[in-house]
């Protein structure tokens, strides 16, 4: 079981209702063991997807026709290949052989916090470079995702 912790004077104490339940079933005085993990800046996590939903809204593809139909414009994929266009992704080996790139996970489990930063840092220059053209710097841009998220 995951457990959500947090350190007050009193000691370790849980932080979220699952966590809760969980403490309230140990006995006094028994002893428990686990590994643990800081849990990233969740506001940051906010920031992040704020930034990724303004460039989202902001972003007007080309048209295309492909001899599937004409393709839709979806955030998954858009945010995928952000990732991968800021070099946060693995190769992986398909079945016939052929050579797949996949985002990393951006999951609190599969990320810390200094490589989650420097993810948020680089998908800045993309956005600036394949959405915005150069039009806005970095600044800028960071004005509009706090600007989402105070009115957002």
């Amino acid at each position: 079981m995951k457990v959500h912790l947090t350190r007050t004077i009193s000691g370790l104490l849980p932080s979220e209702p699952d966590s809760e339940d969980w403490y309230r079933k140990l006995k006094l005085g028994q002893v428990i063991w686990g590994e643990f993990k800081k849990v990233r800046n969740y506001q940051f996590l906010r920031k992040y997807f704020a930034l990724l939903n303004v460039a989202y809204d902001n972003w007007i593809p080309g048209e295309v026709n492909s001899k599937y139909g004409v393709p839709e414009k979806n955030f998954d994929r858009f945010r995928a290949d952000l990732t991968i266009l800021a070099g946060f992704y693995e190769n992986t080996i398909r079945l016939d052989g052929s050579v797949r790139i996949e985002p990393k996970s951006i999951s609190f489990a599969k990320m810390e916090a200094e490589e989650f930063a420097d993810l948020y840092s680089k998908t800045i220059d993309v956005l600036i470079k394949h959405v915005y053209k150069q039009k806005i710097d970095a600044e800028k841009l960071n004005e509009i995702v706090e600007s989402y998220l105070q009115f957002g």
